[in-house]
């Protein structure tokens, strides 16, 4: 068995990369079946503190997910390690630091950027986007944290497919929500699973997976 490697990923601190890392192992491990892993290379631990109180709301064997923390180039060996008992591995990066998104990004499948419909934001996630090239590891936006109604958001959706930059078309609003859900270690498609929140996680876990297998 050799699982997908998801590396989260984005330079620019603020995008929302623990959420949707949680969201995209969550959502996995529901659709697939098969077992997940995260991998927490942040030094601020906060995917690690969601998995705590995950195991404090859920208890230590239903969490349904295996969770692993690693550093520098260690979590490149640890990534490929749970691949290999593992349907999907989603690895949770740290902002503002190539030397520790570096290895994670290489041993990467794909590389998914979250990156808020603003154009700072868009600007910034270039440097994110060019480790990737370098690394030679494809690269996926997903719009996060939209707000609604916004005529910005359509034009950054126009911005990004102009810059050439490979994107998801689903998108995830900018929802109270979801960090309701994250303070007690779930996801939306657990704590309000008929919310609008909880359909974008579906919509985009499927355009995902028909993306990377």
């Amino acid at each position: 068995m050799s699982g997908r490697i998801l590396t989260v990923a984005q330079q620019k601190g603020g995008s929302g990369k623990t959420t949707l890392a949680a969201h995209l192992a969550v959502a996995l491990a529901g659709r697939s079946g098969e077992p997940v892993a995260i991998l927490d290379v942040d030094p601020q631990g906060s995917l690690g503190t969601w998995f705590e109180a995950r195991e404090e709301n859920l208890g230590e064997a239903g969490t349904g997910l295996e969770f692993r923390t690693a550093s520098g180039w260690g979590a490149r060996r640890e990534a490929r390690s749970l691949a290999r008992s593992h349907g999907y591995v989603v690895v949770d990066t740290a902002p503002k630091t190539d030397t520790d998104a570096k290895p994670a990004i290489d041993a990467a499948d794909f590389v998914i950027v979250p990156v808020q419909p603003t154009p700072v934001d868009l600007w910034a996630t270039s440097q994110t986007i060019d480790l990737a090239a370098r690394e030679s590891t494809p690269a996926l936006l997903v719009l996060n944290r939209v707000p609604p109604r916004a005529s910005l958001t359509g034009e950054m959706a126009d911005a990004i497919a102009a810059s050439g930059y490979d994107a998801l078309n689903s998108r995830l609003g900018n929802r109270t929500v979801f960090a309701s859900a994250m303070g007690k270690g779930l996801a939306v498609t657990e704590e309000a699973p008929s919310s609008k929140a909880s359909l974008e996680v579906a919509s985009l876990i499927d355009e995902l997976v028909n993306r990377v297998g």
